[in-house]
């Protein structure tokens, strides 16, 4: 845990000389709330049961903010590398899951900051948010947990690819995808069935079921929510093998 907490540390201390960096994170879930959804629910083109259109993407825009923030994750490990710095994080007797695990920790940290600019907006837009303890606990752990796989995810590209240029094109290709094939913005019955296959085995899925049901519906069963989980510790766990594997090649 002390070898954890030094990885996240530094991570943090980064950030916090680059106040500048949440700032800009928070654009683009703004816009996304206030122009795309409030259009969107104008038509009423997505059924989504009782739920609004805005109360319905309120929690999928919050999931789609941490992973375009995690997914560029990969970018600082290439940086690192080129200026000496990993060189030196490598040779440390730190096993190198503690290392992974320490930076998927510290990218779900700084997801956290997107819930505050979230909520400020559903306010604003009349989104029926929960405030109970329960619900905001829950999601704060979801959050971290979504920012820790698409970060390691991000790491595993990050390893193999090597160039920060490479790497960006890639970053982009998969962020869209990703986020289309999961229920963010419109149910899942809505896909045709080679997308609904998808969305089954994208984590963001079952990262968007968990936040709409902490953040909106509170209708969910223990059995629904647990698979959530499940399904996103077990894409952690997986993820995490692959990228202590292949976290060292990066150097080469």
């Amino acid at each position: 845990m002390e070898q954890i907490g030094a990885i996240v540390e530094a991570d943090i201390r980064k950030l916090s000389h680059d106040p500048f960096e949440l700032l800009t994170r928070m654009i683009q879930p703004a816009i996304w709330l206030l122009i795309f959804g409030q259009a969107m629910a104008k038509t009423k083109a997505v059924p989504t049961g009782s739920l609004s259109y805005l109360d319905y993407i309120a929690p999928g825009i919050l999931a789609q903010s941490i992973l375009f923030i995690a997914i560029f994750y990969g970018i600082a490990l290439i940086w690192e590398r080129d200026m000496g710095i990993l060189h030196k994080i490598l040779v440390t007797p730190a096993p190198r899951s503690i290392l992974v695990i320490g930076r998927a920790l510290a990218a779900g940290i700084r997801g956290l900051s997107q819930i505050f600019i979230i909520y400020v907006i559903s306010l604003f837009l009349g989104i029926h948010i929960r405030f109970d303890l329960t619900a905001l606990l829950g999601v704060v752990v979801t959050v971290m947990l979504g920012g820790a796989i698409f970060s390691t995810f991000s790491l595993i590209i990050a390893a193999i690819v090597k160039k920060r240029e490479r790497f960006m094109g890639i970053g982009q290709v998969l962020t869209m995808p990703l986020f289309f094939a999961s229920n963010a913005l419109y149910p899942i019955e809505m896909m045709p069935d080679w997308l609904k296959t998808l969305s089954k085995i994208n984590p963001l899925t079952y990262q968007v079921n968990a936040l709409r049901n902490f953040m909106i519906t509170g209708s969910s069963t223990v059995y629904e929510l647990a698979n959530d989980f499940a399904v996103c510790i077990l894409a952690f766990l997986i993820l995490v093998v692959i990228a202590t594997k292949i976290y060292p090649k990066i150097l080469y």
